[in-house]
């Protein structure tokens, strides 16, 4: 079966940038029904979306976190990776890559149905 698996550094410093791969097994991430997403959820706080990347390679990032966020692909390899740039102590959050089905509306959690197992990132000097 298809499963997700992000990784990354654990503990970023402020303004450095944060990369975190999700590699897809057992799938294609270029497959027309699916597309694939970046999530997050802060300590105490609740699920934020932060982008998503289409089966055509096309991306979308919440306005939020746009100027400093991008996502992309590496086909070949079945990942996508989130990079995050200035980071302060408020992108402390878990971090989980995501599937949901590409008929579904481009921003938001419409649909997932597969979660990667979520990984811890701190911003600490």
């Amino acid at each position: 079966q298809v499963q997700l698996q992000e990784s990354g550094p654990g503990l970023v410093k402020p303004s450095q940038t944060l990369s975190l791969t999700c590699t897809v097994s057992n799938g294609s991430i270029t497959t027309n029904y699916y597309s694939w997403m970046w999530i997050r959820q802060p300590p105490g706080k609740g699920l934020e979306w932060i982008g998503v990347i289409l089966n055509s390679g096309s991306s979308y990032v919440n306005p939020s976190l746009k100027s400093r966020t991008s996502i992309s692909r590496d086909t070949p390899k079945k990942q996508f990776t989130l990079t995050l740039s200035s980071v302060t102590p408020e992108d402390t959050a878990v971090y989980y890559c995501a599937r949901g089905p590409s008929r579904c509306p481009i921003m938001g959690m419409c649909g997932i149905d597969l979660w990667g197992q979520g990984t811890q990132v701190t911003v600490s000097s």
